[in-house]
């Protein structure tokens, strides 16, 4: 008989998961939603790039990351379509991908490791959804 209290490597692997997702969920939904309702030039004081892009783009990558994020959380807590938070996560890991590409190009190196970290959380959710 197996010990209830012994975990599987299957919970594990869910309990993992469900972390990482957790994790994007926060740094993406305060993210999109700071971008979202704060000025460029109170965007600009905290993260610095914002006012180095046209407003709308800003704007625009703000619903972006918010719409990731209720896209990591909504199919779960509704229980339609849990395979959107695969497609999520990996709409969440090609934004990371980009803004990677633009740090670098600016080089902006310690900007880049929340990207990197973000979009190697988004990758693995993505993957262990399928």
């Amino acid at each position: 008989m197996e010990d209830p209290n012994i975990s599987t490597s299957k919970g594990k692997v869910s309990l993992t998961v469900w972390v990482a997702q957790i994790i994007l969920v926060i740094a993406f939904g305060l993210m999109g939603v700071m971008k979202l309702a704060l000025s460029i030039p109170e965007l600009e004081r905290i993260l610095t790039w914002p006012g180095s892009m046209p407003e709308w783009s800003v704007r625009m990558l703000g619903a972006l990351e918010l719409a990731g994020a209720l896209g990591l959380v909504l199919p779960a807590l509704t229980g339609m379509y849990p395979w959107l938070m695969r497609w999520a996560a990996f709409g969440l890991a090609v934004t990371m991908g980009c803004a990677l590409g633009y740090h670098l190009m600016l080089f902006q190196g310690m900007m880049m490791i929340p990207s990197l970290v973000l979009g190697v959380l988004a990758t693995y959710v993505g993957v262990r959804r399928m």
